[in-house]
Parts: C-alpha cells; sequence; structure tokens
C-alpha cells in the first residue's frame, strides 16, 4: 500500500499536520515516516506570465497589439520558489504516493493555489486526489477534515471562479493599463510633474476602490456649509426641568414653509426668534407621552469584514495588520478561519458548541461569563437563534474561539486584543438582550393668535438590565451621550442624571401643565460627509449593493461585494503603495494623491463603468454564478473579452487629450 501525500499552502502548517499524525521531519521540503508524506507550498507557486513571454514584441507597449487576449493563458514557476515546487512537483508524481490530500486553505484562493500547481505541472495517473476542508487548526477539526476529504472534483467550480477571477483581473489590468498608458500616460505624467514616468495602472477592483475615495474627497472639497436654526424650550415642575426640541408638525404655523430648512429648523435666525415671539409662553401642555421598553440583542459574530473595521476604529490599525493578526490567530489553533463572509454558524457547529465554551475557561477575563453561561445554560437553544443559520454561510461560518488557549501567552499585545474582541462577541451571543427603559414626549405651545400649536420632542433612554453587555462591556460615555440624548440626538440637554429626567417624564401625563422656563434658538451647521477609513472602506466594498442607486441592479447583485474578504485588505494596500491614496496611519483615513486623483480623472473619461461598484459587483456575482456552477468558465471568458475589446475599441478611436488636459490642470490648482 502506498503512501498519503498531504501538501499544505505554508511551511507552519504543514508542521501542524506532521505534530498530529507523528510524522518526524526527513530530508528538506518535507515531513516523511511509512505512511505519510506532508510537503508545502509557500503561497502561490505559479503565476501568469507576462506578455512578453508570448511573444517579444509585446515587452512594447503598442496600441497596435491591442486587445491582448490569448486563447489559451500561460503559466510559469515562480522563480524564488521554483525548489519548493520541485519538491511538490515530484512527489505529486511519484510511485510512492497512491493519495493526495490537499490541505490548502480552505477558501477561493486556497483551491487555485493547489490546481495552478497541479495543472502546471501535472499528476501521476492513477492518485485518488482528496481535498481536505476545514475551519480551525485544532486536532479535532484537521483530523475530521482528513476523514471527511471529498474527492477533489467536488470543488471543480469554485477552482475555475478562482481561476477566472485571476484572468479577469490579467486582461482587465494588461489591456486597459497598457491602452492608457500609451494614449495619455505622457499627458499625465507632464501634468502631475513626475520625476519618473509611471505607467497607469487599471484594475477591476483597484480602479472602483479609488474612485469611490476621489468622489467622497471632491463631495467634502465642494461641501458650502450652511447654518439652520432650531428652537429648544426648557420646560420644569416643581423645580425640575428638561429640554425638548421644536419640530414642525401638521398643527404648526410654518408646517412645511419654504422658511425652514428642514422639519426641525429654520433658514434665518430672524425667522426662529419670530416664531418664538408668536407664541404664548405663559404655560405648555403634554400632548403625548410614550413608556416602552427596548431590547437590545447582542450583534451577529464578526466575519472578516467587521473585525477589519471595528480594529480599524478601536485600535487605529489598517485591515492588511487586521488581516495578518487574526491569521495567526487562526494558524495558532486559538480561532476558526478568518477570511469569511458570513456572521452566523451552522447547526453543526452548535450542536458541539460547548467544546469551544468549555476551553474558554482557562481564559481568566472571561472566566466568569463562562461559568454562568455554563451554570444556568444559556447555550441551549442557540439553533433556533439568529446567530445559526446554515443559509447564511457558504464556505466558512463566522470567526470564532476555538476554546483552545494553549498559544495565546505567545502572541503579541496586539492579536492578544482582537483575539478577547472575538471572544466577547461570542460569548455575548449566549446573554439575554439589554434592556433599555424609554420615555418620550411631546410638548405643545399654543400661538397668542391662531389655532397653532407648536409641537416640543423630548427623549430619554436609560439602560436598567445589562445583558449582553456584561460581556462586551457597557457603551462609553460619548456613546451614551449619542444613545442617550434628548430629542433623538438633537439636543445636548438640561439634565445631566439620565435617571432622573426618566422618573420626571415618567411621571407627566397627557395633559399635564408645564412651566415654560426658557425658549431660545440654537445655531445648527451642516457637516460634510466623512472620509472613509480603511475601515469603513473594508465595509463599503463589502456591502457594495448599498452603493448602487438603482434598485433593480441593486436586488440582482445582492450579495456580491467589490473584492472578497481575502483581497479587500491587498487592494487598499496596493493603491498606497502605488502611490494613488495616501493613509493616515494615525486616524486610518484614506484621501486620493495627485497621481490617483489624475489616474481616476483618464478612467471617467475613457472607461467610467471600472470606476463604479455597480460593474465590480456584477464581475464578481458571475464568479460566483460560476463557483455555484451556474455559469461555465467559457461563458464567463467570452463576456469578458467582449468587453474589454469594446473597451480597447473606444480607446483607440476617441482622443480625449484636449479635454483631459483641461481636468487635470483644474485638479492641480485644487491639489495646491
Amino acid at each position: 500500500m502506498g503512501k498519503t501525500l498531504i501538501i499544505t499552502e505554508k511551511p507552519s502548517v504543514a508542521g501542524e499536520y506532521a505534530d498530529i499524525l507523528g510524522v518526524p521531519k526527513r530530508g528538506q521540503g518535507s515531513y516523511n515516516n511509512n505512511e505519510y508524506i506532508i510537503t508545502w507550498c509557500v503561497g502561490h507557486l505559479i503565476e501568469m506570465c507576462y506578455p512578453g513571454v508570448y511573444d517579444e514584441k509585446y515587452n512594447k507597449w503598442r496600441m497596435e497589439d491591442l486587445p491582448f487576449l490569448p486563447e489559451t493563458y500561460k503559466y510559469a514557476v515562480i522563480p524564488n520558489v521554483k525548489k519548493q515546487y520541485d519538491i511538490v512537483h515530484s512527489l505529486m508524481n511519484s510511485d510512492e504516493i497512491d493519495t493526495i490530500l490537499y490541505a490548502g486553505d480552505s477558501g477561493r484562493e486556497g483551491e487555485v493555489i493547489i490546481r495552478l500547481i497541479r495543472n502546471f505541472g501535472g499528476v501521476r495517473e492513477g492518485i485518488d486526489e482528496r481535498r481536505i476542508w476545514i475551519d480551525s487548526f485544532t486536532e479535532d477539526e484537521i483530523k475530521r477534515g482528513m476523514r471527511e476529504a471529498k474527492p477533489i472534483s467536488a470543488y471543480d467550480n469554485l477552482a475555475g471562479a478562482g481561476i477566472m477571477r485571476g484572468i479577469e483581473d490579467y486582461a482587465m489590468g494588461i489591456n486597459f493599463s497598457r491602452a492608457l498608458s500609451v494614449k495619455y500616460g505622457s499627458l499625465l505624467n507632464n501634468k502631475a510633474g513626475t520625476k519618473k514616468y509611471s505607467a497607469i495602472a487599471i484594475g477591476r477592483v483597484m480602479t472602483c476602490v479609488l474612485g469611490m475615495v476621489v468622489r467622497r474627497e471632491r463631495e467634502i472639497r465642494n461641501f458650502v456649509q450652511t447654518s439652520f436654526y432650531k428652537i429648544s424650550g426648557n420646560f420644569g415642575t416643581e423645580g425640575t426641568s428638561f429640554s425638548g426640541e421644536w419640530k414642525s408638525g401638521k398643527t404648526s404655523k410654518y408646517f412645511e414653509s419654504p422658511l425652514l430648512y428642514n422639519e426641525k429648523g429654520f433658514k434665518k435666525k430672524e425667522d426662529a426668534e419670530k416664531l418664538i415671539s408668536e407664541l404664548d409662553d405663559s404655560t405648555a401642555v403634554v400632548l403625548k407621552k410614550d413608556k416602552t421598553s427596548e431590547k437590545k440583542k447582542a450583534p451577529l459574530l464578526f466575519n472578516l469584514a467587521e473585525l477589519q473595521a471595528e480594529c480599524t476604529k478601536r485600535f487605529h490599525i489598517s485591515p492588511e495588520d487586521t488581516l495578518k493578526a487574526v491569521q495567526g490567530l487562526y494558524e495558532s489553533k486559538l480561532t476558526t478561519y478568518p477570511r469569511t463572509d458570513a456572521r452566523v454558524i451552522t447547526k453543526a457547529v452548535a450542536g458541539e458548541i460547548t467544546k469551544n465554551l468549555s476551553g474558554l475557561y482557562a481564559y481568566t477575563p472571561v472566566s466568569e461569563f463562562v461559568l454562568k453561561i455554563r451554570d444556568e445554560g444559556l447555550y441551549k437553544g442557540l439553533e433556533k437563534t439568529q446567530y445559526v443559520d446554515d443559509k447564511k454561510v457558504t464556505d466558512h461560518y463566522a470567526i470564532i474561539p476555538t476554546g483552545n488557549v494553549n498559544e495565546l501567552s505567545k502572541q503579541s499585545d496586539l492579536n492578544k486584543k482582537i483575539y478577547d474582541m472575538i471572544v466577547r462577541r461570542f460569548l455575548a451571543i449566549f446573554y439575554p438582550p439589554a434592556v433599555y427603559d424609554k420615555v418620550s414626549l411631546v410638548t405643545g405651545i399654543k400661538h397668542k393668535e391662531g389655532d397653532f400649536t407648536e409641537e416640543f420632542y423630548s427623549y430619554v433612554k436609560v439602560l436598567k438590565e445589562k445583558g449582553y453587555l456584561e460581556v462586551s462591556g457597557l457603551p462609553t460615555k460619548e456613546k451614551e451621550k449619542k444613545e442617550e440624548a434628548l430629542n433623538d440626538g438633537d439636543s445636548e440637554g438640561e439634565v445631566s442624571d439620565n435617571e432622573a429626567l426618566l422618573n420626571l417624564l415618567s411621571t407627566l401625563k397627557k395633559g399635564s401643565s408645564l412651566l415654560v422656563n426658557k425658549l431660545e434658538t440654537k445655531e445648527g451647521k451642516t457637516t460634510p460627509p466623512k472620509r472613509y477609513t480603511s475601515g469603513s472602506m473594508i465595509l463599503a466594498m463589502e456591502n457594495a449593493g448599498q452603493l448602487i442607486e438603482d434598485e433593480e441592479l441593486r436586488a440582482t447583485i445582492k450579495g456580491a461585494g467589490i473584492g472578497t474578504s481575502a483581497t479587500r485588505a491587498g487592494i487598499i494596500d496596493k493603491l498606497v503603495k502605488i502611490g494613488y491614496l495616501t493613509l493616515n496611519k494615525k486616524t486610518q483615513i484614506l484621501t486620493p494623491m495627485l497621481f490617483g486623483e489624475m489616474v481616476y480623472e483618464v478612467a471617467d473619461m475613457a472607461i467610467p463603468a471600472m470606476l463604479n461598484p455597480e460593474m465590480t459587483a456584477s464581475w464578481e456575482k458571475g464568479l460566483s454564478g460560476v463557483e455555484a456552477g451556474e455559469i461555465t468558465t467559457a461563458k464567463y471568458e467570452e463576456t469578458l473579452n467582449t468587453y474589454v475589446r469594446k473597451y480597447i475599441e473606444n480607446i483607440r478611436h476617441k482622443d480625449l487629450s484636449r479635454e483631459l488636459g483641461s481636468r487635470l490642470e483644474m485638479i492641480k490648482k485644487y491639489s495646491k
């Protein structure tokens, strides 16, 4: 009987398999015993060839050679990893092997790494090829993955989608970058004043992200601050008082008046002051009171995008740094697979969740919470909650702790903080909701003349039962102010003790009379949209559908984002490295560089679809169709080629130099 060959994606992972299976290391590039040989890749071992490999003429960038769309794409071994490739290739064709277990990362990119090696060098005929698909590196999960490994053919569609993604990025990048550089590269470099010529780099996802940042910057640049004037009232009874904000309702003299900036304020201060002078401020009356209890459940579990956004917010680190950290936690068996879009777990995982819970008792900061969950049986019935949904899990479920804490002490301080976040988000789903008491009040003041009544709105919200917040932590003071401020956040309020204010408003009844202590105007100012941070950009990329105005198209591509969980951080990082965007390391705010904004202008004039989320998300949706077996790779490639040919012909036959030059001059003025 022959041996089983296990091929992992990294040397460290091969070491994990070797430890679990008791395979000693012998020689270079593999572990070996009588039953197993374990070897590894070093990430990608095979890459797509540049056009010059097909024909030397393509080493020069010329419009007449475009579009470059070969019938069969060529691949080659990456030179600096050739030694390891030769080892892997030799073993895949060895008479000593009768079974191969492919143990690359369980995702599209991990599948591509495997398939490119297999497709390039081949596999000895007769070998049984199987794919290990796991969610963590714990011993139980690895052994389960080996037991349940499916034939590699079960992942053919996933591999097809991954390989087509590479071809798509290559075809668009090579053709559009060359065409625009040949036609407008010199013009752009001259206008930008570059010391060294820079080609125009275009990419399916990269250019779309650049467009999002530039458009947001221009919204901010063109923003004109506008003042408007609100009216605040202070009302009282027996020595205590509270605030209320005026809003124009149907009983108001100014309902839908052109004098209003919006329903809560006037365009001019004198109009707001005029309204105050028209009111009978001798008394006010309670028109309406609502007292309710609100339950707030723990948020869904972390997927990679949510975790990256939260880490940017809390620790001011980039999505790329977050991915490195959580990948480290995964490889240290502390958490499950990180490159996931799901925020829930499956019923199968929920059925064995006590394994994850029990190990967390050894993590001291949460021991008391784990005990409570166990002793009070809070884990029971988890499968019936919103946190468990098989339909919302494709390749992998949400990021959760494995329960194994052995390697935690070896982690960096940052990794420990991120681990703590993941653990607390996980434990929170077992706790009951937080409960808030809320009171909203509508106070009315009549006009001195006429039957009009002006309404003032007051609102208070107080936490009564901590629920899951015991685990995740109470809101910060800043967040409490936002959540508990009067009038849905429109007033700072007059009473600092929200508990006392809640009690005060609770005692009032419809028809209760109130003193009017003060009526005054308050100036408000419009604010520009916020710049993207690296974290908020990740979420914007994940939720591309929200950026699309067309409702029908938005529904069509629901669930398709810009890029994937595995690639989004790298796209942002690349845009920064090539000088199209700048990233403030302290704030993680993204802004366009001069050259990047000029590239945006070139793309906007020549291939505007590349800047739009709907186009990028539509291609991603198509790849999902390939993965699901709904679209063949041949059909997908045909659509891709038609798209590339169309825009290359447009670039070839339209000369936009004059208008483009004018636009680039305008950009230079703004940049100064």
